[in-house]
């Protein structure tokens, strides 16, 4: 017969539970203390003539890499609406009709003639020489960007079209666009924080310097301050990351058998 298990006394204490580790975060930037940006962040913030407006997406505030709350602390006149669409009431600044300039890639040929987002739109080299920037004096010009997944960004226009036909102009960077070409990552670039949707694409935090450069007057010297904040955040957010092999994209069944077919055709083809 075995002998009866010891039994801990009724009072004994459990053992105590590990301690949460918390992450410290900076109180200057609101970031995590190992990835500070407060040695890079002007101080005071960049003075611009131009007002910059960013309509932020609910489900992008809550990314870890976005590059909004960092621009928004490098420029003194920037303003960040947290929703998915613009609508009047939104934002006393827009409801006055400045104005304003709306960023937006362009849409390939096969876009829907409907969908705003396949409007035509002025490059920054157009934008120069139209008498826009002339009607936005004294105040300044509106540059409204859209913050958000590529997917949630074409959601986004297309709801506020609309209300910015009212006031604003779509413009878009002297990029070459193209949708069948993978955009670039951190591991391929100083200025990209993740993958981008295809060619040309850039983040929000650098498609406002590119365009501050074009109608400030002092327009070198800020997208200068900027571009070097955003390389900063890159370089201290890839000392964290290790590199990926890239994986094939999966087609769907359909191409996949056709793709399959193809190559059975062409190997029968060499033998003979």
């Amino acid at each position: 017969m075995d002998p009866p298990a010891a039994r801990l006394p009724s009072d004994a204490a459990a053992p105590a539970p590990a301690p949460a580790r918390h992450r410290v975060v900076c109180p200057g930037c609101d970031r995590p203390a190992r990835v500070c940006l407060c040695h890079v962040i002007p101080s005071p913030p960049i003075p611009t003539a131009a007002r910059v407006v960013v309509l932020h997406h609910p489900h992008e505030s809550r990314h870890k890499l976005s590059t909004v709350p960092v621009l928004s602390r490098c420029l003194l006149n920037s303003t960040v609406l947290l929703h998915r669409k613009l609508r009047p009431g939104l934002s006393p600044l827009l409801d006055r009709s400045p104005p304003s300039i709306y960023l937006f890639p362009p849409s390939s040929s096969s876009s829907s003639s409907s969908s705003s987002t396949a409007s035509p739109c002025l490059t920054l080299s157009q934008l120069r020489a139209s008498d826009l920037l002339r009607r936005a004096e004294p105040e300044g010009l509106v540059v409204i960007a859209f913050d958000a997944t590529w997917k949630h960004a074409r959601e986004m226009v297309s709801a506020s079209e609309e209300y910015l036909s009212r006031f604003a102009v779509r413009v878009c960077l002297d990029f070459d666009y193209d949708e069948s070409v993978d955009g670039g990552s951190i591991y391929d670039s100083e200025l990209l924080l993740r993958k981008e949707p295809y060619g040309g694409c850039v983040s929000t935090m650098e498609a406002v310097a590119r365009v501050l450069r074009a109608v400030e007057a002092n327009g070198e010297e800020v997208e200068r301050r900027l571009i070097g904040v955003l390389k900063e955040m890159v370089r201290l957010q890839a000392s964290f990351l290790k590199p990926v092999k890239p994986r094939n994209k999966l087609l769907k069944k359909g191409k996949q058998r056709a793709a399959t077919e193809e190559n059975g055709a062409e190997a029968g083809a060499g033998a003979e």
